[in-house]
């Protein structure tokens, strides 16, 4: 595996421990339709989440929130209503999370937590 590729997944793995500590429940991680992926699906009481996780070494390259635009916002928010009706659930609260994982490999990874973004 690429050390890119298990950056992010420990970058996921990381955002799914972060968001049950906050209480909400990982009902499904790295779910892939042909319109996309959705890093992580959660529930906080009746609110369905879908959580994008950007994971970086550094600041280097800016910010990872800063990765997450308005394209990838509307993709993940049609990638939210796809979930549903792929699981058969109707969830009339839903919202667009993101999780931003810094791990340079020292010390305790920083994670921030921007919800509801939209």
């Amino acid at each position: 595996m690429r050390a890119k590729d298990l950056l992010g997944r420990n970058g996921e793995a990381l955002a799914a421990d972060f968001l049950e500590n906050q209480g909400m429940r990982i009902v499904d991680r790295n779910w892939r339709c042909a319109d996309g992926e959705i890093d992580i699906v959660a529930l906080e009481g009746d609110t369905l989440v879908v959580a994008e996780v950007k994971t970086r070494r550094s600041l280097d390259y800016g910010h990872p929130f800063e990765a997450v635009g308005a394209a990838k916002l509307a993709r993940l928010h049609r990638l939210a209503s796809s979930w549903c009706r792929a699981h058969q659930l109707n969830a009339p609260r839903r919202r667009v999370d993101v999780v931003s994982v810094i791990d340079s490999g020292v010390g305790h990874p920083q994670l921030e937590h921007l919800r509801g973004v939209v």
